[in-house]
């Protein structure tokens, strides 16, 4: 099967008009983000991609439910790395995340899901409204992404309901830096997400947002009740306000632990984010029974032991395991995104390529370098990626493919795949998923 199909049309012709309009970044750092081509997979990929994303989702959040309820501060501090100030917020529960994208490796091998964003999850507009117009307009194929914008609304109506009955019934507002093009796109289709649902709600620029602290969070002249924040939590906790010296970050979070305030995705998200939770979650399943000391019986179900096994890939706190069997494997910083932080071993423990994203200049990039350098890392076993050709401006691109499958509310909600090295970065290409016969 050829994955990627290349469409009857060039980049501009595709991205004119409302295409355009509505995804400004389909060009992004100077070249191409959004290529005019799609990513076949068929009818039992996608099928096991939707039943495997939804028992992933359900492992994750039975092992986020133990840690909220049974482990200690100290452990979520130093083991899964939560700053401080994040914790007790963190252990509220809440009964979805709101978006979350799982990053899965689809060969011919099987498929194994490497990572969740489940904190500021993106590409939302591509997978819920472009793939599905690309695809309608251009193929006979359908959108591996047809059930999103219910996804969406059912999962953001559900954590509304939630914080109201907590009489959190104010003001909904959503946030992100506006000079962001990316972000500020993702955020509004949220935005159009909530108006749907009859809820009214407002955007405040993220620099715009003031705390009073023992009182609330304000925006165009509005106590805010509920905010959605495209705004990482591990970014947001060490923000201080340059003219006051206000620690903004763990105001905020006071706000939450006070019921001032509700934020989407909630302060849990930041738990399950956090990479240590992956090696975390491989424990568990070592130890699964020794868990029945505490809970009265296994953490995890026969048939979660056996998606594990099938679908997750052994992950450590320490490299030992795979450096004395002579493994290939990932080491992976805590708070990596966009795959910078990450790198790849052979099975000699030789470095092979590291990740660290693109930046205009060499300040910039040493800034980035000890940023991830000095976070705590988990070390996973390598799975190969499967290698791919995609069609761009500049020429064939031989890469491989990622896959993400969000999982929004518990529920399968759609696939973005990415096209980009052996670890995939801030300048892969995006090819919307086609489901083929």
């Amino acid at each position: 099967m050829q994955r990627i199909l290349p469409l009857a049309l060039t980049h501009d012709e595709l991205f004119q008009g409302e295409l355009a309009q509505r995804i400004p970044y389909h060009r992004m750092y100077g070249k191409q983000y959004c290529l005019p081509s799609v990513t076949c997979y068929t009818q039992s990929e996608y099928k096991e991609l939707q039943s495997a994303s939804e028992q992933i989702d359900q492992i994750y959040w039975k092992a986020l439910r133990f840690v909220q309820q049974h482990l200690p501060d100290d452990f979520v501090s130093q083991q899964l790395g939560i700053h401080p100030s994040l914790i007790s917020a963190a252990r509220k529960e809440t009964p979805t995340h709101g978006v979350s994208r799982q990053d899965w490796i689809v060969t011919k091998q099987g498929m194994k899901c490497i990572e969740n964003n489940t904190d500021t999850p993106t590409g939302i507009p591509e997978t819920a409204y472009l793939a599905k117009a690309m695809i309608s307009r251009y193929t006979p194929h359908q959108a591996a992404a047809e059930g999103m914008n219910d996804a969406l609304a059912a999962a953001f109506d559900k954590l509304i309901a939630h914080y109201r009955s907590e009489g959190l019934g104010g003001t909904i507002a959503c946030t992100c830096y506006d000079w962001h093009v990316e972000d500020k796109c993702n955020t509004e289709y949220v935005m159009q997400a909530i108006r749907q649902l009859g809820y009214p709600v407002i955007f405040v620029p993220l620099d715009e947002l003031t705390i009073i602290e023992g009182d609330g969070l304000y925006g165009n002249g509005e106590r805010i009740d509920i905010l959605y924040r495209l705004y990482p939590l591990e970014y947001l906790i060490h923000d201080t306000e340059e003219e006051t010296g206000l620690p903004v970050g763990k105001a905020l979070m006071r706000l939450v632990e006070q019921g001032r305030l509700a934020l989407i995705n909630p302060p849990q998200s930041i738990i399950t984010q956090s990479k240590g939770f992956m090696a975390l979650i491989w424990a568990l399943y070592e130890r699964n029974e020794q868990s029945t000391a505490v809970l009265g019986y296994p953490l995890f179900e026969e048939a979660e032991v056996s998606a594990i096994q099938t679908y997750l890939l052994p992950t450590y706190f320490e490299e030992t395991v795979f450096v004395q069997e002579q493994i290939p494997y990932v080491s992976k910083s805590y708070w990596g995104r966009e795959g910078k932080g990450t790198a790849l071993y052979s099975g000699d423990g030789t470095l092979e390529t590291e990740e660290w994203g693109m930046q205009e200049d060499e300040e910039e990039s040493e800034e980035i370098k000890r940023y991830y350098l000095a976070q705590q890392k988990i070390y996973q076993q390598r799975f190969t990626m499967e290698e791919t050709l995609v069609h761009t401006e500049a020429g064939p691109f031989h890469g491989c493919l990622l896959t993400g499958a969000y999982v929004i509310g518990g529920k399968f909600a759609g696939l973005l795949p990415r096209v980009g090295s052996k670890i995939t970065g801030d300048m892969a290409y995006y090819c919307p998923a086609a489901v083929i016969d």
